[in-house]
């Protein structure tokens, strides 16, 4: 069995947390390659590697004092190294670091220098082989990830490899520029690496113990998910639940790896386990409940709209006129309605109302902003019978007023709006009925 395991910032902050790493990883012996993220916070008052090094390229650049900063960061990794009781000196390391910012290297490269230094230090604490990403992940010169080049050459070259650490984050050009993937690339870079060998597993370790039915700053310890499939995540992560990076789905989706999301300062916890597809019972009707605020709706009512074929591509051209792209459009046989992000909509309001009363000269056109949009997701949702009549029955009960309510054809999810303040007593409402009534 192999497995591909990443761990977050928080995972390796200090010596400390290198120590449950390492017994984490020593504890399977199909724990075989290791992507580490640059060092963290140790607490709230901390800060990451990562922006440090990014004040610090700043600084070099810009010809001003940064001799300060640099040491802050050296003396992180000299404090894992000695808490660790390593034989390693990083100073050659350092001084190309300085050098190169000196000579304005890129801050994608300054950026990359957090994991690529924890990755020598975590290859030298487990004494695995130290593979530098930017040999084996590669970006085009305008800076998009070749996925297939990046396939083809880290599966070969992990092929005779049995034990490595890849740092996560980052890849290079093939002229050597280092380019990194946004902010929370490890988790990408793990999923590359759990393609590329044909891992049997992906566990993504962090500082939590997996993704949680709903947002812990809304609901008290809120549940663990136990199972979630690829499309149920997406519906989710789409409305604000966020534990992994999205695109380090993809890669391994098109392989049916699993991904298992666990918490380093909890190992004995199994975290949550993301699949393709599975024939387990969920434990609640629901999987989780997430949303967004700041939306606002634009209704159009027309007589004998259904009647007029092409009615709502005019409308959405319009739309699409301003650059505005619409998250959800429920529809009656005289009326429209199209949901769009407040933000985006109020500079062109008026140009997009008289656009729409051009396109398709409605009988009036109707504006309500400062909404909300619940998603209610659940593969077991579709097997049960009356869930939008909780749902309905769970927000009257709670006095929050239901502006839309649409639900799509695989029964995967119901979307509900509602106004911006009565978001969080929708989803206590809605977690409620569905998770601590079924406990």
């Amino acid at each position: 069995m192999k497995k591909v395991v990443k761990f977050g910032g928080s995972s390796l902050a200090s010596a400390r947390q290198f120590k449950k790493v390492g017994d984490i990883i020593r504890s399977e012996k199909s724990r075989r390659y290791v992507v580490p993220s640059a060092p963290g916070k140790r607490n709230d008052k901390d800060e990451k590697v990562t922006d440090m090094l990014y004040q610090c390229y700043d600084a070099a650049a810009e010809g001003k004092s940064y001799k300060k900063i640099l040491e802050k960061i050296k003396s992180r990794y000299m404090e894992i190294i000695d808490g660790l009781d390593l034989n390693l000196n990083l100073d050659h390391e350092f001084e190309t670091i300085e050098e190169n910012f000196i000579k304005k290297a890129g801050r994608d490269y300054a950026a990359s220098r957090g994991e690529y230094l924890n990755g020598i230090v975590m290859a030298n604490y487990l004494g695995y082989e130290f593979i530098d990403a930017a040999e084996v992940i590669f970006f085009d010169e305008d800076g998009s990830f070749e996925a297939d080049i990046t396939n083809r050459e880290l599966g070969e070259r992990l092929e005779h490899v049995e034990r490595a650490v890849i740092p996560g984050f980052y890849g290079a050009t093939h002229s050597g520029s280092i380019r990194t993937f946004s902010r929370g690339g490890s988790d990408v870079t793990g999923s590359i690496v759990a393609k590329a060998i044909h891992a049997d597993m992906y566990e993504n370790w962090t500082d939590v113990s997996g993704f949680l039915v709903a947002d812990p700053r809304i609901i008290d310890n809120p549940e663990v998910i136990e199972t979630i499939t690829y499309r149920e995540l997406r519906e989710l992560a789409y409305m604000g639940a966020s534990v992994l990076h999205e695109d380090a789905i993809f890669p391994v989706r098109k392989e049916g790896i699993p991904i298992n999301i666990r918490n380093t300062n909890r190992p004995e916890e199994k975290g949550t386990l993301i699949v393709e597809s599975t024939c387990r019972k969920p434990r609640y009707t629901i999987t989780g409940v997430a949303g967004k605020k700041g939306f606002c709706s634009i209704n159009i009512e027309k007589a004998m709209m259904n009647a007029e074929v092409g009615f709502g591509r005019k409308v959405l051209e319009v739309f699409e006129k301003y650059g505005i792209s619409f998250e959800h459009m429920p529809s009656g046989i005289d009326t429209m309605t199209v949901f769009v992000h407040q933000s985006e909509f109020e500079e062109y309001e008026q140009s997009v109302i008289a656009g729409i009363h051009r396109a398709v000269e409605p009988d009036f056109v109707e504006l309500e902003s400062d909404l909300a949009l619940v998603a209610v997701v659940g593969r077991g949702m579709k097997a049960t019978r009356g869930t939008a009549g909780r749902i309905f029955s769970a927000l009257a009960h709670a006095r929050v007023n239901v502006k839309m309510i649409d639900q799509g054809s695989s029964e995967l999810n119901i979307i509900i709006g509602v106004k911006n303040a009565d978001f969080e007593a929708a989803i206590k409402a809605i977690y409620d009925i569905f998770i601590s009534t079924e406990i």
